[in-house]
Formats: C-alpha cells, sequence, structure tokens
C-alpha cells in the first residue's frame, strides 16, 4: 500500500487558513489543538466509537506499517484514515490502559506499574496499587453521561475487585478477563501465579464456552452488546482489547498454515526486510540506520531442527495477528451489514511494543516438565493449538520491533512506539501518515472531541478528579497542523526505573539491566526512531534542560524510585507466591534459611 505524506495533501487546507485566520497560521500546536472540537460540520449526528487495543503488537507488525503479515482489514482502515509513525505508549500494558481510558497519567491514576511486578515497599503507598483510582474518570463514564451506550469486550487488567471491574467504571456490558492474560483456547491461568483465569460478566465470575477462542469470543460479544441496543439508535462507544498477541501465543491451524515456511531466513533476515519495507511506505526515514539487538541469536549456527522450530513460533504468532485481523472484519462486516458503519470512528493501537520474555529454548527438557505441570506442553506438531504454550523468542521479538531498539518493560522506541490507526468516512485525511508526536493519554481527549464530550471539571460525580493532560488530536485528522505538541512541551514516562522523556523531535531515555546499563541518553527519534546513535556528547545542555524537566515530572506525579536490585521478572514469581500461599510462603522461606546451614554442615561431615 502507498502512503502518501501528511503535508502533500494539506497544502490546501493550511493556506486557506492563512487566508481567512493569519493569527491561527503562526499559534502554537496547543492553540491549535484547541480551536479544532468537532469533525462534523454539516451535521450534529455524533458518531459511533470503537477503541481497538491489541496486546504486545510490534511496531511493524501490521501490513501497513511494513509486514509480511497478512492484516487486510487493518489495512482497509489505514486507507480511510491517518496512520501515526511517530505515536508512544506506556512500555507495558496496565499503565497504557489507565492512560488510555482517562487522558491521565499512569502514576496520577494509581497504575504506575502493572500490580503483579510492584515490589512491597512502593505497595504501601496508596497510589502505587497497580489498580485504577477513584481520582480519575474513565472516558466510557463520560460519554455513558453524555447519552453512550457502552460496551468493553477485553482484557481489563485495572483491578479485579467489584468495585474494580469495567462495570463500575462506566461500561454498560462487559465481559472482561481482569488479569494480565490467559489461555485463548480455555479458561485456565497461563502463569502459575495466577490460581484460575478470572473472567467476568458485567461484574459476575463468568465461564467461558467451550468452543472458545479469544479473538473471535470477543468480537461476538463485541457484536452481541452493539446489537442489544442498535433499535433504539443511540450511538455507542467499544471497547475491543484483545488477547493477541500477548502469551501464550496461540492460533487456529488454518491461520497457522498461511505462514509455515515464511520464517525459515531467521529473525535477522526479517528484521532487515521489515526495514526495507517501513521505509518503502514512509513510516520511518529512508536514512534512518537500524541497531542489531544484543539479544539476537546467530541463525546460521542454529541446528536445522532448532531453526524449524523457532521459524513455526514466529509462524503461529503472525497466524495470531492475522487472526484478530480477520475477526477485526467481521465486526465491520457487522456494522456494515446493519448501516452503522458509515457512522463509526475506529481507533487501533497495541498497549506496547514487543514481547520478548519467551525463552530462547522454549522446547528444553526441563521446560518443558514445567509446562506438564501446568497442563501445557510446546511441542512442534501442536505448536499454537489448544493446550501448547508458545511465545516468540527475544531473536523474532527483534524482529517485530523493527527497525526499533529494545522491547516491552523498557523505554527503547521497540517497547514505547506502536502503531496507531485512527479511521472512518467522516475523517478528512484519507490513506495518509502523520510523525507528529504523540501519546497514549491524548486518546480520551480525541475521543471527547469526536464526541462533542466535555472532559471533567475538577469534581465529578461528587469527588475532585485528576485533570485530563492529553492532546486532541482532531487538528491532524482535519490537516490543520502538523503536530499537537509544541517544541517546548515535554512528556515524560517511568516504569520500574526505566525512565524517558520527549521533547520536540528529541527523547532522553535510561534503560536499566539486564538490556541496559542505568545511563541516560538521548536521541533525535524523528531522524533515528532507531536509536542508533546517542547525542549526549554533543548537545550536553539539551541532555542537562532535559534531564531537569524529567526530574521535575518525577515530583509532580510522586514517582517512587525502585531498590538497586529490583528485578521485574522476579518481582512477579515473589508477588505471585505471596498472593497464591500468603505467610505461608514466608514461613517457608525462613524455614529453608534455618534448615539449610544444618544440612550443608551435615552433608560435608559425610562426605
Amino acid at each position: 500500500m502507498t502512503l502518501a505524506t501528511i503535508q502533500g495533501s494539506s497544502w490546501p487546507r493550511l493556506l486557506l487558513l492563512a487566508i481567512v485566520m493569519p493569527l491561527l497560521a503562526s499559534s502554537l500546536p496547543a492553540q491549535a489543538a484547541s480551536m479544532s472540537t468537532s469533525l462534523f460540520t454539516e451535521s450534529s449526528e455524533r458518531p459511533n466509537i470503537v477503541l481497538i487495543l491489541a496486546d504486545d503488537l510490534g511496531f511493524t507488525d501490521l501490513a501497513s506499517y511494513g509486514s509480511e503479515i497478512s492484516t487486510p482489514n487493518l489495512s482497509t482502515l489505514a486507507k480511510n484514515g491517518l496512520s501515526f509513525t511517530n505515536y508512544h505508549t506506556a512500555a507495558s500494558c496496565a499503565p497504557t490502559r489507565a492512560m488510555l481510558l482517562t487522558g491521565v497519567n499512569n502514576h496520577r491514576a494509581g497504575v504506575p506499574n502493572i500490580p503483579e511486578m510492584i515490589p512491597p515497599q512502593q505497595r504501601r503507598h496508596a497510589h502505587y496499587q497497580g489498580t485504577l483510582g477513584r481520582n480519575v474518570v474513565t472516558v466510557a463514564t463520560l460519554l455513558q453521561d453524555n447519552g453512550y451506550h457502552t460496551y468493553m469486550a477485553g482484557k481489563w487488567h485495572l483491578g479485579m475487585t467489584p468495585d474494580l471491574l469495567p462495570s463500575r467504571r462506566g461500561f454498560e456490558q462487559t465481559i472482561a478477563l481482569a488479569d494480565s492474560g490467559a489461555d485463548n483456547w480455555e479458561q485456565k491461568p497461563y502463569l502459575p501465579i495466577y490460581e484460575k483465569a478470572n473472567w467476568f460478566a458485567d461484574g459476575e465470575e463468568t465461564t467461558l464456552p467451550e468452543d472458545f477462542y479469544s479473538s473471535r469470543f470477543l468480537v461476538d460479544k463485541a457484536i452481541e452488546f452493539i446489537d442489544s441496543n442498535h433499535a433504539d439508535d443511540k450511538p455507542f462507544f467499544t471497547y475491543l482489547p484483545f488477547q493477541a498477541v500477548h502469551m501464550p501465543v496461540q492460533a487456529p491451524q488454518t491461520f497457522i498454515d498461511h505462514y509455515m515456511g515464511v520464517y525459515e531466513a531467521g529473525p535477522q533476515a526479517l528484521r532487515a526486510q521489515r526495514h526495507a519495507n517501513a521505509i518503502a511506505l514512509g513510516i520511518v526515514p529512508a536514512s534512518s540506520p537500524m541497531v542489531t539487538m544484543a539479544t539476537t541469536d546467530d541463525w546460521q549456527a542454529m541446528s536445522a531442527e532448532k531453526k524449524r522450530y523457532e521459524a513455526k513460533r514466529m509462524a503461529v504468532y503472525a497466524a495470531m495477528v492475522e487472526a484478530m485481523d480477520y475477526h477485526i472484519g467481521r465486526l465491520i462486516e457487522y456494522l456494515k451489514e446493519t448501516d452503522q458503519y458509515k457512522k463509526t470512528i475506529f481507533i487501533f493501537a497495541s498497549d506496547n511494543g514487543s514481547e520478548a520474555s519467551g525463552l530462547a529454548n522454549q522446547n528444553t527438557s526441563l521446560n518443558q516438565r514445567v509446562l506438564r505441570a501446568q497442563n501445557y506442553n510446546a511441542d512442534y506438531t501442536t505448536l499454537g493449538l489448544k493446550g501448547s504454550f508458545n511465545a516468540i523468542s527475544p531473536s523474532f521479538a527483534s524482529a517485530s520491533a523493527s527497525p526499533l531498539a529494545y522491547y516491552k518493560f523498557y523505554v527503547g522506541e521497540g517497547g514505547m512506539r506502536v502503531p496507531l490507526i485512527i479511521a472512518g468516512d467522516s475523517i478528512p485525511l484519507k490513506n495518509e501518515l502523520s510523525n507528529a508526536f504523540s501519546f497514549v493519554t491524548d486518546i480520551t481527549p480525541t475521543i471527547l472531541a469526536l464526541t462533542q464530550t466535555a472532559k471533567p471539571a475538577e469534581r465529578y460525580g461528587g469527588r475532585k478528579v485528576e485533570a485530563i493532560i492529553g492532546r486532541n488530536l482532531l487538528p491532524l485528522l482535519n490537516g490543520h497542523t502538523k503536530r499537537v505538541y509544541a517544541e517546548q512541551d515535554s512528556v515524560g514516562y517511568e516504569l520500574g526505573g526505566h525512565a524517558a522523556l520527549f521533547q520536540g523531535d528529541f527523547k532522553i531515555s535510561l534503560n536499566r539491566a539486564p538490556l541496559g546499563n542505568n545511563e541516560w541518553r538521548l536521541y533525535n527519534i524523528v531522524t533515528d526512531p532507531g536509536e542508533s546513535k546517542d547525542l549526549s556528547s554533543m548537545m550536553p545542555a539539551r541532555l542537562q534542560n532535559m534531564l531537569g524537566l524529567y526530574h521535575q515530572f518525577t515530583i509532580d506525579n510522586k514517582v517512587l524510585p525502585v531498590a538497586a536490585n529490583y528485578y521485574a521478572q522476579r518481582q512477579v514469581a515473589l508477588n505471585g507466591l505471596q498472593q497464591r500461599f500468603g505467610s505461608q510462603i514466608l514461613l517457608m522461606i525462613l524455614t529453608v534459611l534455618v534448615v539449610l546451614p544444618f544440612y550443608l554442615v551435615y552433608r560435608l561431615s559425610h562426605k
């Protein structure tokens, strides 16, 4: 698909603005954002909104962003709207979801990290619970109060007690997975830190059907919800957060078959091909370089059998992406058949970048024994099917993020920069790209502007609430401006000690171990989205200024430091044990610490 750049077709509108409103032409982007409040100048009809969120989808995992994966329905949406190439989220799911649904920074919204990764010393603080606070208003609540039907079908991960579920946060009808993930074929947990897969329907625990497959089921429920009130002709807001492509990576065999043999050249070749495709499509600049990720294994050194297995892991991943796209197509077709498509605006994004936590050697005998204890296997023949546990390796995750560096949980562009498509018949710009910096907090104010819904005041529903900090993206959708953040505006971010701040075309970032070295770096992410050239030594004044802005961000948002030995994946295990076994696990650890010295003395004395 050939996409024109945003600058090309917006000149007529910019020229008109320059003639009619000369003061506007020289105004700041923030001022431009405030003046453009609606797309519907010729009609007062408010649009339906479908907000679709993929899980762990990499920057170039869609065909319209450079992928070899077949995603025809999302490609059609891209042709019918604007695709963003410089859109950023949090580097993990729950913080993104908190900002996506409120327009408020995740630290102020109570979700500084996923709850599974928050250490006890931080959890003592009220705003470090990892669940959506009562001090924020969701976009669903605001739309519901403005006469919209509001529906949700998919992963929630913002709290599972009755008062924290989506049915209490503005959603009229819901089917929600409360956990960080779950199996895609049956109702069972994907990690032993969970006792069960916690699914809820309208706030009550529910049981999944026997023929469950996540992407199909979630779209079925979305259609069911929309159809239940279709006759009253009120507009609707549907939030559709898929499980795809979060681990376990699973897909129907018919989709897997499409990709058998596609990935035999290995991750390095795929990363390079995706880079070339992204350049050809205008997703990244032609001159942008690409680094080699340190976690990418040498494909040529692998045995033929291992190459075969690794290629299938990626084939299942591609199949899961295509299956998601297929079911999105079913929703689109339903809306067309019921004459609702033309008045619907679609927003598609991912919650963060590629997931690289899959084992480099997934099918070892040791891992197979561990998986069998969880009623899983990693056998080649059934990979991706019911009973199979699969995840792409760090090597193929680097291809999924191509040409960006790093992955989920880290603050490299590969963890934070993801696709964003806003499309619909009423969107003025068609089949175009915008390289304007945008952030996940911008989605809620954009939806409010699209639906002519007011932002919450200082108090809402009888309580004081946090102010929305995101920017309205309508001026970009209208072609009225090239950016909604001024050069001096900054956006800070922190996750588990990883830190970043964006300002203009630049970004500073600090990645902790094991992949990072705890040093601040400076990049121009417009000309160098792959973060190949650290500009710290060449632009020391800019670095220091941005460090000062980041320090102020931590103060304003009450960011707590992590311990020097904090390691996120280890914290997941510790928190999971504590949650499953409570004080018993502490007693077990103490017992081991007491008994172990005596055991060692006994063994030494009996040699």
